[in-house]
């Protein structure tokens, strides 16, 4: 066995990042994923950032694949795609709603087919309501979960857009979990099943768990909401930024102690946890004139002494080489055949009992049609 989920067949007909982000998880963790591409391939296959042919997006988010070209339009390509999932355990495909009933790779019609099969279909907004017709792109989904409200602090606040594709990759996250329970409930009842899951549902129960606290007493709503959260921002020192997250009393004293400002533990805005957070503008701009003028590292070694919850706020570069980033190993670098030497995050989780085997690069575009289909299929399907 090689990873977990060994011996586990996954038809990934899903493009861009929700899908293959989640079929990369598992295959990360042992799954067989068979990536089902029209003729001009993934659409990640044409983006920024490349060499010799092959975008970076798509090289992380498809690697331990295998890639089969098909042109579902056919009624050839409908059937050699049919008959994968005849003996498959998964089918992933984040069509808009809709699409894949009309073109013939239904839930009804593929798990008639093989009723242990595991559904998972993967949408933006929803598969029922008002929205469900829209295209989707990650910025609609922040905005319509408030995500973009959430991330400015306050409803009195300019929305902010995170700078990445949070709901894309929380939603793979999500739907990797989902198809693992899907197969773990399969293992006792022996049915499958199909999973619906949406994009827009994902952000909102990750939100809920901290940033809807004033929206959770129904009939006590917040009228205009204010940021909830005890975590400072960052602030700017001599030589850089730092984060310092004060949030208890004897952080704010180990604060005072580390800045030689023990004038702050006097001022009646900020005597306990409820008042820094009531009077929280007053409180991080009076933390930013204090630091301001100090090096990081001094800072950093002085509140971490007091027992300050702190970090150097570091760039992309400074991260990939973080002393702490290499004793966790969370970065690996391997040979790509076409591409040259990548570097690439691992998948976080560490099986001790199951490991993970050798880390396959990402497919060039129908790198195994040939071996999943057979040349005379490859043959018919071109015709």
């Amino acid at each position: 066995m090689s990873g977990p989920l060994s011996g586990v067949r996954i038809i990934d007909l899903s493009t861009v990042v929700s899908g293959p982000m989640a079929t990369m998880m598992l295959a990360d963790q042992g799954a067989e994923v068979i990536k089902i591409e029209r003729e001009d391939g993934d659409f990640t296959r044409q983006l920024a950032t490349r060499r010799a042919g092959y975008s970076a997006i798509y090289l992380n988010n498809n690697r331990n694949k295998k890639s089969v070209v098909v042109d579902l339009k056919s009624p050839e390509g409908l059937g050699a795609v049919k008959q994968l999932c005849r003996d498959a355990d998964v089918f992933v495909q984040n069509f808009r709603p809709g699409v894949a009933k009309r073109l013939g790779l239904g839930p009804e019609v593929l798990r008639a087919l093989n009723p242990r099969l595991i559904y998972m279909s993967i949408a933006g907004f929803g598969f029922d309501g008002p929205l469900v017709g829209k295209p989707v792109y990650d910025p609609l989904v922040q905005a319509v979960s408030s995500l973009t409200t959430v991330q400015a602090g306050s409803d009195e606040e300019r929305p902010r857009l995170i700078r990445t594709i949070v709901p894309d990759k929380l939603t793979a996250v999500q739907a990797s979990q989902a198809i693992t329970a899907a197969l773990f409930s399969r293992e006792r009842t022996g049915e499958g099943q199909e999973v619906q899951l949406s994009m827009l549902d994902t952000v909102v129960s990750f939100l809920w768990g901290s940033d809807m606290n004033g929206h959770t007493f129904v009939g006590d709503e917040l009228e205009r909401e204010e940021s909830q959260s005890f975590i400072d921002l960052i602030y700017e020192v001599s030589d850089g930024y730092a984060t310092i997250s004060v949030m208890q009393d004897k952080h704010w004293e180990g604060l005072a102690k580390a800045t030689d400002r023990p004038d702050i533990l006097e001022d009646r805005r900020f005597l306990n946890a409820e008042l820094r957070e009531m009077n929280r503008d007053a409180r991080l701009a009076l933390t930013q004139a204090i630091v301001s003028e100090m090096k990081r590292d001094e800072l950093l070694e002085r509140l971490e002494q007091e027992g300050v919850p702190c970090a150097p706020v570091l760039t992309r570069s400074e991260m990939r080489v973080h002393p702490q980033v290499a004793a966790n190993q969370a970065v690996i670098e391997y040979e790509h055949p076409v591409a040259g030497r990548l570097r690439q995050a691992r998948n976080p989780a560490v099986f001790h009992g199951t490991p993970t085997g050798k880390v396959t690069p990402a497919p060039a575009l129908g790198e195994h049609t040939d071996e999943i289909l057979g040349a005379p299929a490859v043959v018919e399907l071109a015709g």
